[in-house]
């Protein structure tokens, strides 16, 4: 199994208001990272996607195959049991360190007080070391926790609409095994490999299933779902 390279940051006693108001999601595809992004980016946030940021870096190489879109990363990746994974693993990942690192930095010289939020993706746990440090220290890291019930439903996601993952040794194939099958075997190792590192590397964790607001309108709707969203995070950072 591929080693998760994260280490044992230590908790600041406090964030500062500025830190507050740059938070950095992370969890599984599929988790709900984009769907509060957006919440919040209709909220006035700034918002920030590492997909797209990926796919920008690798949009000559996919091109070359004829692919494009998230969709095309994931089929340009190919399958992880397939001659050419392991490279094209490597250069996803090199690419998006190369994302977190060019973001960071211009995050460290912004001066503004706009809140911004980061939609990070599954893997940002593979990145190195002095980058998920420089993340815990410029941002509030945002764990978006999932139930037992909610991560079966990642499985059948990706089987649906696969999006790029790097498995990091957790893919295995067995005789007389359909590819479906491998995944609904292996998915949830992947998910148990990665699940430790989401929360050693986040300041607080959100389970998104007890976030839901209901109101007469879209918009009050979703002020309402930002605003509990919001509220969950400032009780454990205060409480932490």
């Amino acid at each position: 199994m591929g080693h998760v390279n994260v280490r044992n940051y230590s908790m600041n006693s406090e964030l500062h208001k500025e830190k507050r108001s740059r938070l950095a999601l992370v969890g599984m595809s599929g988790s709900g990272k984009s769907f509060w992004t957006k919440k919040l980016a209709a909220a006035g946030w700034r918002s920030v996607c590492c997909d797209d940021l990926i796919e920008q870096r690798l949009a000559a190489r996919l091109a070359a195959d004829g692919y494009s879109g998230i969709n095309g990363v994931a089929a340009w990746m190919g399958w992880p049991s397939s001659a050419t994974y392991g490279q094209r693993e490597a250069e996803y990942l090199a690419e998006e360190i190369g994302v977190m690192d060019e973001f960071l930095s211009n995050l460290d010289k912004d001066s503004g007080d706009a809140p911004i939020v980061l939609d990070t993706t599954g893997s940002v746990i593979y990145a190195q070391n002095n980058i998920l440090m420089r993340l815990r220290r410029q941002m509030t890291v945002v764990h978006l926790a999932n139930t037992e019930q909610e991560q079966r439903m990642l499985v059948d996601r990706y089987l649906n609409d696969p999006k790029p993952v790097l498995w990091r040794g957790t893919f295995h194939v067995k005789d007389q095994e359909t590819p479906g099958e491998t995944v609904a075997r292996c998915y949830p190792l992947l998910i148990g490999a990665r699940r430790k590192s989401y929360e050693t590397l986040a300041h607080c964790a959100v389970r998104v299933s007890e976030l839901r607001a209901k109101h007469a309108s879209d918009s009050e709707n979703n002020a309402a779902d930002v605003e509990r969203f919001l509220q969950k995070i400032r009780e454990q950072v205060e409480h932490t």
